[in-house]
């Protein structure tokens, strides 16, 4: 499943500069230099086409095939997340550690705000288009900064707290005039935002401590991967029984279809693909380009999610999410910039 969210960015940065120092020994090779910047389209490619295509699968799945149980898909997705990382740790191709019963103590309140934000995404989703999804995940940034004052005594300049108040601006406007406004999903979208934010912001604490209780030292994103999707199997499977969604999947007839099998696979494997592209692609740019690339790339998916699944929609709140969107981008120049002087 996706790990990063709109807030998650900085701890990468390292990666970034690393990389840096491999191109400049591959400028003096031009064959060397050609290759890096294919790899680095490629690697970008990949990873704007796995996080859009993630949202608009789980938009088709849950409003197209009208699946009423955003929990259950959240579990199969996880599994199949958990399968395909344990075979490719037996086969060698990536490094996770192993999940001794001190690393899932330390890492369990995570799991819990992680499948808290996976299932108010789904359910947020189902009721609200895509393009006012992305324009609200906007406040999760206004929240993690704030978080980040208190909690960290990490102040921003004046940049950044405008982008921020803009992203606001956006938000309200976009949900004032938009014509298929459910107030069910924008409070799921709502709390959405605050376990995302929280998600973030505890992350940062937890993750230190539980690199004292992993084999190497190191926590890499196989290993959070594995350690979340696995966590999150037992808490979503109860969350299952409390929402009664498993006697809705005995009495569904979308079980049946091979084809609706076929999509949900489909939307766990794009889950995990964000993880895989995600890295690739900051290892061949670096944490400035990935987080740029990131925020451009919330416009074509807000484009493709009100052409695709045809949503009403009017020139004000196109406009309020256009502009939700450049805020967006202007939050992400902001972030790189205050990077840079800091």
């Amino acid at each position: 499943m996706k790990m990063k969210s709109s807030s998650d960015d900085e701890h990468d940065e390292e990666k970034g500069k690393l990389l840096e120092k491999s191109k400049e020994r591959g400028s003096r090779n031009g064959r060397v230099v050609v290759k890096v910047h294919n790899q680095a389209l490629l690697s970008g490619l990949a990873y704007c086409l796995s996080s859009c295509g993630m949202i608009l699968v789980n938009k088709f799945v849950l409003s197209s095939y009208d699946f009423n149980a955003g929990i259950s898909l959240m579990v199969y997705q996880n599994f199949i997340s958990v399968i395909i990382v344990s075979v490719l740790s037996l086969l060698g191709l990536v490094s996770t550690e192993p999940l001794t019963w001190r690393l899932i103590k330390v890492w369990f309140p995570v799991n819990v705000i992680f499948v808290g934000m996976l299932i108010t995404s789904m359910f947020s989703l189902k009721y609200i288009n895509v393009a006012m999804v992305t324009v609200l995940k906007n406040v999760t940034n206004v929240i993690t900064a704030v978080g980040e004052m208190y909690l960290f005594s990490k102040h921003h300049e004046g940049r950044v707290w405008a982008a921020l108040f803009l992203m606001i601006i956006s938000a309200i406007t976009g949900g004032i005039t938009d014509l298929s406004f459910n107030a069910t999903g924008y409070v799921w979208q709502t709390l959405n935002c605050f376990l995302t934010a929280s998600y973030s912001l505890t992350l940062r604490r937890v993750m230190d401590t539980a690199k004292q209780y992993t084999k190497s030292g190191n926590l890499n994103e196989f290993t959070m991967v594995l350690l979340n999707n696995t966590l999150s199997l037992p808490l979503g499977i109860f969350l299952m029984l409390v929402f009664n969604e498993v006697d809705y999947l005995l009495r569904t007839p979308l079980l049946r279809l091979p084809s609706f099998w076929l999509v949900m696979t489909f939307s766990g494997v794009l889950g995990l693909a964000i993880s895989f592209t995600s890295m690739w692609f900051l290892h061949q740019t670096g944490a400035t380009t990935y987080s740029l690339v990131g925020s451009l790339n919330k416009i074509p998916l807000s484009v493709a999610g009100i052409l695709l699944f045809k949503v009403p929609t009017s020139l004000e709140n196109s406009a309020s999410i256009l502009f939700g969107l450049l805020a967006g981008v202007l939050f992400a120049r902001a972030k790189i910039r205050e990077r840079s002087q800091s």
